[in-house]
């Protein structure tokens, strides 16, 4: 198992654009890391980057504690799996799997037990004669992902490995690869756009934008505690409710919020919202009107428009069945524990 440790990265391309800025990131060992964002935060090429498979305008790449930036992709302890799996169509599954270990020039009996471990793994066993084009999309993807793991890497690299797999397989593909990485102890490094797969599988997740990180911690952290107003925004549904600061608390379209915050009187903030923060109950003297109402299986999500033009959104369960354009009580599970923002940054 190694740590990673990139520090101060810079990537600027020969067109003059920063993708990366000033990342500095540590990487736990036996840990998977989540590079999460959306296109062209240059979460794709950091990770391209450790791989070796593009070389940094400044900054370092550790592994173990060590500089790697010398050695070509080749030579480092990293394998990097895409998102397409690229595997070789003339091959069996079998031969895919093994070709690291046949460039190495390991012998076949060696390569023949490794394959069939690998593919009992990934819980592929007895898969090994077939072609690629007889498997289904989620059954690429784990020859894919065997055929990185065969060469025993130290660092594991995964660029949006399951972004083309439908719903249902990309629930079981996640699994599966949060299994193997606890069974294997692999340093893990994998890029998402996806906020739920980011926090699901990783131990720490780094939300990026514009080429830096915004907000580093754990899944949990950066779903509660947001530190800026993109990172809230971009985790999850959230609505952003205008504020004053007072002496009594945040005066807002839903009256005084108890928030005590240590900013001058008069400031304005933006209060972080989700659906399952917002409450409604069925009042005609309420100050919001219910404007919309989704069925979403496990519950309504209600859009509600708020005297001042701010929209919010609740979660509501199937029992509840407010009428469109009736008013409603609008509350708020637990006012003291919300986010609020100053020019974006977190209080």
């Amino acid at each position: 198992m190694t740590q990673v440790d990139l520090l101060h990265l810079d990537k600027t391309y020969d067109n003059g654009h920063p993708a990366v800025q000033d990342v500095t990131l540590h990487v736990p060992s036996g840990k998977i890391t989540a590079l999460l964002g959306p296109s062209g935060c240059g979460k794709t090429t950091t990770l391209k980057m450790i791989a070796g498979l593009l070389e940094p305008t400044r900054g370092d790449i550790l592994f173990g504690g060590d500089s790697v930036l010398h050695l070509p992709a080749e030579k480092r302890t990293a394998v990097m799996a895409f998102q397409n799996h690229l595997l070789f169509p003339y091959m069996s599954v079998g031969e895919n799997v093994g070709f690291g270990l046949k460039m190495r020039g390991e012998n076949k009996a060696t390569r023949h037990k490794r394959v069939a471990d690998l593919l009992e793994l990934v819980q592929l066993a007895g898969y090994a004669d077939r072609r690629p084009n007889q498997l289904s999309g989620g059954q690429q993807q784990r020859v894919a992902l065997a055929r990185a793991l065969i060469t025993e890497p130290e660092v594991l690299l995964l660029d949006e490995p399951l972004s083309n797999l439908d719903a249902h397989l990309r629930e079981e593909m996640r699994t599966l690869i949060l299994n193997l990485q606890r069974q294997l102890g692999i340093t893990t490094i994998f890029v998402t756009h996806d906020q739920e797969e980011a926090l699901f599988m990783g131990d720490q997740v780094a939300v990026m934008n514009g080429g830096r990180i915004e907000q580093l911690g754990t899944p949990e952290a950066i779903f509660h505690q947001p530190q800026t107003r993109f990172v809230a925004e971009f985790i999850g549904q959230t609505d952003f409710l205008p504020g004053a600061v007072t002496r009594e608390g945040v005066e807002t379209a839903l009256g005084m919020l108890p928030q005590q915050l240590s900013v001058a009187t008069g400031t304005a903030v933006e209060i972080a919202l989700r659906a399952d923060d917002v409450l409604l109950e069925p009042d005609e003297n309420g100050r919001g009107r219910i404007l919309s109402r989704q069925f979403v299986g496990i519950a309504y999500i209600y859009k509600v428009g708020l005297p001042d033009g701010t929209i919010v959104h609740s979660w509501q369960p199937h029992s509840s069945r407010l009428a469109i354009d009736s008013c409603v009580r609008v509350s708020l599970t637990d006012a003291h524990a919300l986010s609020c923002f100053v020019s974006g940054q977190a209080l």
